[in-house]
């Protein structure tokens, strides 16, 4: 869109988890409010100007119909019975979740490794009263005693960037986003 508006972003995020989990013209024409042709042509620009992402999906549910499952980064197996399905709706819905599952569960095993080390380096940063309190998707959510803050937000972007190490090195750093405020509202 040529810009990181809020707007456009938040079309940006539909456009590249719609067609990733793949969506058909029609239907992301319905979410965008364009026409069918609007969002084919949508489709069509996204994959040429992407297009690590359709060897991706291919490769990924290649694997899956041979060998029944797909992995996490960290070989964490999720199988899909249904895959090679004779109904097609069935049959898509477990290609989504093909797709989707080698993503959304790295992610998932980078913040249950983030979880499993906080404490201890809170502690070993001197940060023993830090309560980590729970997690939210890709997001963990922490009790801070007033005036630690800047210590604790240290400590906590340190240990979710490493989170990966060293089973795992990645070619593309983990961001990591702080923000506080008395709720959880406010610290976004």
């Amino acid at each position: 869109f040529g810009n990181a508006e809020r707007d456009n972003r938040a079309k940006a995020k539909t456009i590249n988890f719609s067609i990733l989990y793949g969506i058909s013209s029609w239907g992301l024409a319905g979410r965008l409010g364009l026409s069918r042709e609007e969002g084919k042509a949508m489709i069509e620009r996204y994959f040429e100007r992407f297009p690590g992402i359709r060897h991706y999906i291919d490769e990924t549910l290649a694997k899956a119909r041979d060998d029944g499952f797909t992995t996490t980064l960290f070989g964490r197996k999720c199988h899909f019975p249904n895959i090679s399905s004779s109904q097609i709706h069935v049959r898509q819905g477990a290609e989504r979740a093909a797709i989707n599952a080698p993503i959304q569960g790295t992610s998932a095993d980078l913040i249950k490794r983030a979880m499993n080390r906080m404490d201890a380096a809170l502690i070993d940063a001197g940060l023993p009263d830090v309560l980590m309190l729970l997690t939210v998707h890709d997001e963990l959510l922490f009790e801070v005693p007033h005036g630690q803050e800047e210590a604790a937000a240290a400590t906590i972007k340190k240990v979710m960037a490493e989170a990966a190490a060293p089973a795992l090195s990645l070619s593309v750093p983990l961001d990591v986003e702080v923000g506080w405020g008395v709720n959880w509202g406010e610290a976004h």
